[in-house]
């Protein structure tokens, strides 16, 4: 049982391990799926850019794009243009 819960942990935050300050700001996909990391960057003062559907509230970011966010390709669209503005920045 420890094992299990070491290795989700293990997979859950294995990725903030070697972080050595926040994020500049942060992109979150589903504002409603997403609300507790989107509670704490607002907490700690990240810039948030949330792709929000119908169903989420804009002014909770600080940057809204208004999409599909159950649409897979209009997400993939969405953040191939964020990618290629942070890459040549």
């Amino acid at each position: 049982m420890l094992k299990r819960q070491l290795s989700r942990l293990q997979t859950d935050l294995g990725g903030i391990k070697y972080m050595t300050r926040f994020p500049d700001i942060v992109i979150i996909v589903d504002q409603q799926e997403e609300y507790t990391a989107l509670r704490e960057c607002i907490t700690l003062g990240i810039p948030t850019i949330c792709l929000i559907d119908t169903n989420s509230n804009p002014d909770l970011a600080d940057i809204s794009i208004p999409t599909n966010d159950d649409a897979i390709a209009s997400i993939q669209l969405i953040l191939n243009k964020l990618v290629i503005v942070v890459r040549f920045r």
